[in-house]
């Protein structure tokens, strides 16, 4: 790989490879493009687990995360992406996870 990659390019490359329908990608480096954290949604990770999904990603961009010091990427289904937005836009949820008060069982 001869040009150091940006956000926008690891995004095309993502979108692309994974038939993605949202990614976010941030540079953690400072703009020098050897830390990137990621959020993938795609409807190729319906029922993978977690392990399954990173493998997915892993190998799809394996020349790219080579060429990087370190990634991370949260890989979501298309329906959990929407879940998951909903619940972050409803204000009686909030200092909750999942609707319930962190720490508790209720």
């Amino acid at each position: 790989m001869a040009e150091a990659l940006t956000t926008e390019s690891l995004k095309e490359i993502i979108l692309s490879r994974l038939d993605a329908t949202h990614v976010e990608v941030t540079d953690m480096s400072g703009g020098c493009g050897q830390a990137f954290t990621t959020v993938i949604v795609s409807p190729q990770f319906q029922g993978l687990n977690s392990l399954k999904r990173h493998r997915l990603v892993n190998g799809a961009l394996k020349q790219e995360i080579a060429a990087i010091h370190a990634w991370t990427a949260k890989c979501k289904t298309p329906d959990e992406w929407q879940r998951d937005q909903g619940e972050a836009n409803r204000p009686d949820l909030e200092g909750t996870v999942g609707g319930k008060v962190e720490g508790t069982t209720q």
